[in-house]
């Protein structure tokens, strides 16, 4: 190797252009996946305090979200319904209902923009009473197979409603497998599963619970199914088994603070590998950016870019429309 100053690594780096030719990673708006919030209503936005910029929209206002999303090139976006205080309920019931908030702004989007992707959470927590992810016994401990059937339904429902991606959120064991035997003997051959395969038990969702209406209701924690944040191996056998059992691409979140699983990862599978940079992540961006601790285009663009490095296929960020518009620009 030469050494300096025949070597100058400095050198390709001293113009814009040759930054550009030399960048080893690229990020483009077709890296993204925008999360949004459904309401009941007719143009409704309701602005979420804790997620500054954020809002939950009625159906209409999904459906304008989604030609947004189209023409800025992001390729998919990820359905989080707030259910209706009234439809909670202890089973979640409200999940297998063909006509809930889901299923029918996932109409609305084929129907207006049928060429974006719709990626769709399938969990109990937005429909539960107690606002766990699955169905809870005496004890309040969250049962597995009990949930996992359930979950089966809830897939089956929102794949019928149009969904091109199915996003098992709730961390059961044995669910992928389930839904893909079920989602292969209805014909849905074609429709993809992103598992949530390692999803820690995080301090980051505070907002996210809010946009939801799950953070009040919620009993207890959920460390008995959500990963523990010391944990990496167990990450590793987590995805091992979701892609045994069937899923396209797999998940880690939250995302920064979990860069080191998404590399770990990608070099063990080579499969495709996303990360949810979630709601305390984009608010602690907000918030750094409204103190003047950062410039907030900068940080958003850093921060997927991170991703990216770290050998993510794409990001679902909040941020990812304002992104999308920064690198059109």
């Amino acid at each position: 190797m030469s050494h300096y100053p025949a070597l100058r690594l400095r050198r390709t780096r001293s113009s814009a252009w040759s930054r550009r030719l030399h960048a080893e990673t690229l990020l483009t708006p077709a890296d993204l996946t925008w999360p949004l919030f459904v309401t009941e209503g007719e143009e409704v936005e309701e602005a979420i305090a804790s997620l500054p910029g954020v809002s939950r929209w009625s159906v209409d206002g999904i459906v304008a979200r989604a030609k947004d999303a189209a023409a800025a090139g992001i390729p998919c976006l990820a359905l989080f319904p707030n259910t209706p205080p009234a439809l909670r309920t202890e089973d979640g019931g409200e999940a297998l209902n063909p006509d809930n908030l889901m299923c029918r702004a996932i109409r609305a989007i084929k129907d207006a923009v049928p060429d974006i992707g719709v990626l769709t959470d399938v969990a109990l927590d937005p429909y539960t009473a107690h606002g766990h992810d699955g169905l809870v016994d005496a004890a309040g401990y969250v049962l597995n197979d009990e949930t996992a059937e359930i979950l089966v339904g809830q897939a089956l429902n929102q794949a019928r409603a149009g969904a091109d991606v199915i996003a098992p959120s709730d961390m059961m064991d044995g669910r992928v497998g389930l839904i893909r035997a079920a989602l292969e003997d209805e014909g849905f051959v074609n429709v993809q599963i992103m598992a949530y395969a390692a999803k820690y038990a995080s301090a980051f969702y505070g907002p996210f619970r809010d946009a939801v209406g799950s953070r009040g209701l919620l009993k207890g924690d959920k460390k008995t199914y959500q990963m523990d944040p010391a944990n990496a191996e167990e990450a590793l056998r987590e995805v091992a088994l979701d892609l045994d059992e069937g899923a396209d691409s797999v998940m880690v979140k939250p995302g920064l603070p979990y860069l080191d699983i998404v590399r770990r990862v990608k070099e063990r599978f080579e499969v495709p590998v996303f990360a949810y940079q979630v709601s305390g992540e984009y608010a602690m961006i907000e918030a750094a950016a409204a103190a003047g601790a950062g410039d907030r285009d900068a940080l958003v663009l850093e921060t997927l870019m991170a991703f990216k490095r770290a050998g993510c296929s794409g990001v679902l960020s909040y941020h990812a429309l304002h992104a999308a518009r920064l690198m059109g620009a």
